[in-house]
C-alpha cells in the first residue's frame, strides 16, 4: 500500500514556497481587511476623531459642523450602522466605496487561490490534480497576481486621497497606521506568491508539452525502437 501511494510525484518546491507565502499574504490581508486602523490621529493632538478602517469609524465626542442638530457621535460604528446614517455619506466618499470593493475582490481571489493550492498539495482530488496540475497552478498564479494587483489599487487610493480636507476634518493630526501597512505587505507578498506558482505553472506546462510530444511520436512509428539500429536513428 505504501508503495502504492509513492508512485505519483509530489508538489514541486514553487509551489510549497509560493503556498507558504500566499497563506502568509492572505492572514494579513484578512487582519486589514476587518481591523479599524488604517488611520487614525495621533494621541497628543486630542483629535475627536480616533481611528477607522474600510467598515468601522471610532469617534471621541465628535460633532459634525454641517449637521443641523447638536449630535454627538462617541465610540466605535460600523459604517452601516443606524448611529452613523446622517453622516455617511461624508464617511463614505466614492473613492473609499472603491477601496472597499477592491479590497473585497482581493480577499475572494485570494481565498479561492488558496483553496487551489492546497488541493495541488495535499494531491486531492488525485486523479484531477495529476492531469491538470499545471493548470490549478495557472489559476492560482491569476488569483495572486488579481489579488496583489487590487491591493495595490486600494493601499495607492487610500493612501492618495487620505489627506483631502473635504473628508476627515484636520488631515495634518492623522497618520497611516498599521492595518493599512499590513495591506501593504500583503500586497508584496501576493506578487511573491504569484511568482511562485507562474514559474511551477510554466515548468508544468513544459513537461506536459513534451510528454504530449513523445507519445505522438510513438504512436506515429511504434516499431521504432525494434529497427533503431538498422534505421540509423537514435
Amino acid at each position: 500500500m505504501s508503495a502504492e501511494k509513492q508512485e505519483y510525484h509530489r508538489a514541486s518546491n514553487a509551489v510549497v514556497f509560493g503556498g507558504i507565502i500566499t497563506y502568509a499574504a492572505g492572514l494579513l490581508l484578512i487582519m486589514a481587511y476587518i481591523s479599524p486602523y488604517w488611520i487614525q490621529s495621533y494621541q497628543e493632538t486630542f483629535s475627536s476623531f480616533k481611528h477607522m478602517g474600510l467598515w468601522e469609524y471610532c469617534f471621541h465626542e465628535f460633532r459634525f459642523p454641517y449637521f443641523q442638530f447638536d449630535k454627538l457621535f462617541d465610540g466605535c460604528h460600523q459604517i452601516y450602522s443606524d448611529e452613523v446614517y446622517v453622516i455617511r455619506k461624508w464617511l463614505l466618499p466614492g473613492w473609499l466605496m472603491s477601496v472597499q470593493a477592491f479590497a473585497t475582490l482581493a480577499v475572494m481571489l485570494s481565498f479561492f487561490g488558496q483553496v487551489v493550492i492546497a488541493m495541488i498539495l495535499i494531491r486531492w482530488p488525485l486523479h484531477f490534480v495529476l492531469h491538470y496540475e499545471w493548470l490549478l497552478s495557472c489559476i492560482a498564479f491569476v488569483c495572486d497576481a488579481a489579488s496583489g494587483a487590487l491591493l495595490f489599487l486600494a493601499v495607492a487610493i487610500f493612501g492618495g486621497q487620505c489627506w483631502r480636507r473635504d473628508w476627515l476634518m484636520y488631515p495634518n493630526f492623522n497618520h497611516l497606521s498599521w492595518s493599512y501597512g499590513l495591506a501593504v505587505i500583503s500586497f508584496m507578498l501576493h506578487c511573491v506568491g504569484a511568482f511562485f506558482m507562474y514559474l511551477d505553472a510554466r515548468m508544468g506546462y513544459q513537461l506536459r508539452k513534451e510528454s504530449r510530444n513523445l507519445v505522438m511520436q510513438m504512436q506515429s512509428n511504434p516499431q521504432s525502437h525494434h529497427g533503431s539500429q538498422r534505421s540509423g536513428y537514435i
